[in-house]
């Protein structure tokens, strides 16, 4: 989970972990949920970590990235700038992750918290979508708070990262079923 201070990543985590919603701000350094979900019919255990979004914090993002599979970049449509952000974010993600840009070779996920706040929105639902498709990466507009879109974020980062992980799989076998089961059942999403 990567994204701004205050756009709503702890209350989206935890809505999703524990089926609950945290009404009050209490900014995150990091922390780590876990849990097993069946995805698409493959029971698969997310490691799920909550990052800080305030500058001081942005020595440890390198760290954050560097270790994880599979990234859920969050902003708030009541938030031009920390829509603004994740153009640095999306572009750190790649430089650690040593991709190109272009080819969108890094499992993202979009995803625009407080939906509930539309009639405070500073970035419209178009203009999120056309960067998701420059992105070539889903996007969802979400709400902690009513439990809108919370699920669908991170089970489409997970098939993002299946998806690369099958693609850079070596042809003609080598893996077996074994090393694939194995590979679609670990996520680490940030």
């Amino acid at each position: 989970m990567l994204g701004a201070g205050g756009v709503g990543k702890s209350a989206l985590t935890i809505q999703y972990v524990f089926n609950r919603y945290e009404p009050d701000y209490d900014p995150t350094i990091e922390d780590m949920y876990k849990r097993q979900q069946e995805i698409d019919g493959v029971t698969s255990m997310l490691s799920v970590l909550d990052t800080a979004g305030q500058e001081e914090f942005f020595a440890m993002r390198d760290s954050w990235i560097r270790n994880g599979d599979c990234f859920v970049l969050v902003y708030s449509i009541t938030s031009r700038s920390s829509f603004e952000e994740l153009k640095s974010i999306y572009e750190a993600v790649h430089r650690v992750k040593d991709r190109d840009e272009e080819t969108g070779a890094v499992p993202i996920c979009l995803v625009g918290n407080k939906s509930d706040l539309n009639s405070e929105r500073e970035v419209s639902k178009e203009e999120a979508e056309a960067l998701a498709k420059k992105w070539r990466c889903a996007h969802f507009e979400s709400s902690a708070k009513n439990r809108v879109n919370v699920i669908e974020p991170y089970h489409e980062a997970v098939r993002a990262c299946r998806k690369l992980r099958a693609a850079q799989e070596p042809k003609g076998g080598g893996g077996g079923k074994v090393a694939k089961k194995r590979w679609a059942s670990m996520c680490s999403i940030m």
